[in-house]
């Protein structure tokens, strides 16, 4: 798998064409891991040669994705920051390298398969190619170009260049996966493939190859959407006189049912799942499980966990079933797991944007309270909520259907009277539950802390009465128990 005395380099090669994908995402995190494992090398590379559909949004959603997920990649162009292009410093803060910048490189490697006339220019129109595709298809045959262009002795007059075509060899193209074992493609079915709409615009497959070749790739660990395009990357490689980098294509991530992701029955960009409230470190090993196997039953690793233990040859050939369930119990490990000052940090955005602001040590307090409830950190602030506005509640919510009004009215009075009398300063759950214990031991335990529950939360199920009386302090405590006085008293 790894070549003897070969430095391991890898590379994560996206198009900025759309939200960083789960997929995508898993791909970087597999590289990253077996380049780190390997003491390699992980590079970024932003694959923008569609211009039409490339767009810079999306190649900072694919950059702030990856760092979100604790991957960095260990080189990048050296180049200065101008036109809004990233600053590569001294402490290794790499921009991506980016295919549409590296335009005269994949010029001179298009001229060199021309003057050998390994490629050359197509001037057929579209409308011909169209109608040769159909006459192919309704003749039962593969759908390929007919080489038309391949030995003019000129060019035609007149007609400008539309493409320029790889004169594809009539050969089997065979590699040996790593995952997927030996794999082989018949190359007389593609036809002479396209490789640049001219010298300037070269077209991905071709630019890829050339990349590979010249970042010193030595393994390429893809999604299997790739598979087709490995031969015909192979094909140029042969051409240029380039080495061939061993591949690995990864099992694509299912939905439930199996079938391929899409939005339709799943959130698939990454940064979505931020935006949910889901921790990256939950999140980077649920991936990291979508498809591989560990040895044993373990489910919880952390990066350096991972680095130690990943292996490529447990990366399985069928298809990852994306699992919701596993995914919401392993965000929810990791926030009984995590220090309430790291859960406070990670919850500050989301405090903002609702606009809350308490003290923080109210926040702790609030999230030692619902960490045991929490999937996610929007979860927090649901379940949370009534700690910052009391909701408008019914009255009647205050006692059951047995049980006399006046009766509630008057446990609620003495509580209240009770916990007025507790020092502001010692409003503490040791504290207060020991003031409330001959009141309980009276009236009855749910008797005393079923209205003082709905009091405090205004619902019908809510966190310890007692943690919830220490969370929001004495005076906001005294200021909801009268408000449940003042609707019993309208009763």
């Amino acid at each position: 798998m790894v070549i003897p005395g070969t430095k391991v380099r890898v590379r994560l090669a996206p198009s900025p064409t759309g939200p960083i994908h789960l997929g995508t995402a898993r791909t970087g995190l597999f590289n990253w891991l077996f380049a780190r494992q390997n003491n390699g090398v992980f590079i970024l590379r932003i694959e923008d040669t569609d211009l039409e559909r490339s767009e810079k949004k999306y190649e900072e959603e694919i950059i702030e994705g990856l760092k979100w997920l604790g991957i960095t990649w260990d080189e990048g162009p050296d180049f200065e920051r101008r036109n809004g292009k990233w600053l590569l410093t001294s402490k290794g803060d790499f921009g991506p390298y980016r295919q549409s910048e590296r335009g005269e490189i994949y010029k001179k490697y298009l001229e060199e398969l021309i003057q050998n006339k390994k490629a050359y220019y197509c001037y057929c129109a579209k409308e011909e190619l169209e109608a040769e595709r159909q006459e192919m298809i309704s003749q039962g045959l593969p759908p390929k170009y007919s080489g038309h262009c391949r030995n003019l002795s000129q060019p035609p007059k007149d007609l400008k260049p539309q493409v320029i075509r790889f004169l594809t060899p009539e050969v089997k193209v065979e590699f040996n996966d790593l995952i997927r074992g030996k794999t082989v493609f018949d190359a007389n079915l593609f036809g002479d493939l396209v490789i640049a709409k001219d010298l300037e615009e070269p077209l991905y497959n071709f630019a890829a190859a050339v990349d590979d070749e010249l970042m010193k790739i030595t393994h390429v660990i893809r999604g299997e959407d790739h598979l087709s395009n490995t031969p015909k990357q192979i094909l140029f490689q042969k051409a240029l006189g380039f080495k061939e980098p061993l591949y690995a294509h990864l099992p694509l991530i299912l939905s439930p049912d199996r079938s391929k992701m899409s939005k339709r029955n799943a959130l698939t960009s990454l940064l979505e799942y931020r935006r949910e409230g889901y921790l990256p470190e939950a999140m980077a090993n649920f991936l990291t499980l979508l498809g591989w196997h560990p040895r044993d039953n373990q489910e919880i690793f952390s990066l350096t966990d991972l680095i130690k233990e990943f292996d490529l040859k447990r990366v399985q050939k069928a298809g990852a079933v994306f699992n919701q369930q596993k995914l919401d119990w392993l965000n929810s490990h990791y926030f009984k797991e995590m220090q309430t000052e790291t859960i406070l940090e990670r919850l500050k955005p989301f405090l903002t944007a609702e606009k809350i602001s308490a003290p923080e040590e109210t926040l702790k307090k609030i999230i030692e309270i619902e960490r045991g409830r929490m999937k996610t950190l929007k979860d927090f602030m649901k379940s949370s909520a009534f700690f910052f506005n009391l909701p408008d509640y019914e009255a009647s919510l205050l006692h059951s259907k047995q049980e006399p009004v006046t009766k509630v009215k008057t446990i609620l009075e003495k509580t209240l009277a009770i916990l007025k009398e507790i020092a502001a300063e010692e409003f503490t759950h040791p504290i207060i539950l020991k003031s409330l214990t001959e009141l309980v031991g009276k009236e009855g335990r749910g008797e005393v802390f079923w209205p003082l529950r709905v009091a405090l939360s205004g619902l019908k199920a809510s966190p310890d009465p007692i943690a919830i009386t220490e969370a929001l302090g004495k005076e906001e405590t005294i200021r909801r128990l009268k408000i449940a006085l003042s609707k019993l008293n309208e009763k």
